[in-house]
């Protein structure tokens, strides 16, 4: 199997990711900006409900990213296209969908990540 097309797509697929996660988590600075809840929704309620989608977000972007420095891993230890669960062989189509793919389609059914 040739690697050297993955690890550009994992290269560059870890970049986009980081730059995500670094807008996702920064810090708003508006120190004039605060956020209430009342009985009615306002615009504190939408922050706050925004704030908690973008957590979403930032936590599926995280695991995307274990998953994508863990598959840069085994290409330098020559394991890439193994599955980290059961060790069989994982599909050629679903590495060139999924470069960032560290268990087979059963595996990741059954851990519940996304297949």
């Amino acid at each position: 199997m040739d690697t050297s097309a993955a690890r550009a797509a994992l290269t560059e697929r870890r970049d986009d990711l980081v730059r995500e996660l670094e807008v996702l988590t920064a810090i708003e600075r508006d120190t004039a900006a605060t956020v209430s809840f009342g009985k009615r929704v306002g615009d504190g309620t939408t922050a706050a409900v925004d704030r908690l989608n973008q957590v979403g977000q930032a936590d599926q972007l995280q695991a995307m990213l274990v998953d994508v420095d863990r598959a840069l891993e085994k290409i330098e230890d020559g394991t890439y296209g193994i599955c980290d669960r059961c060790g069989r062989s994982i599909p050629e189509e679903r590495l060139q969908a999924r470069p960032w793919s560290v268990l087979c389609v059963d595996c990741a059914s059954l851990v519940g990540r996304r297949a």
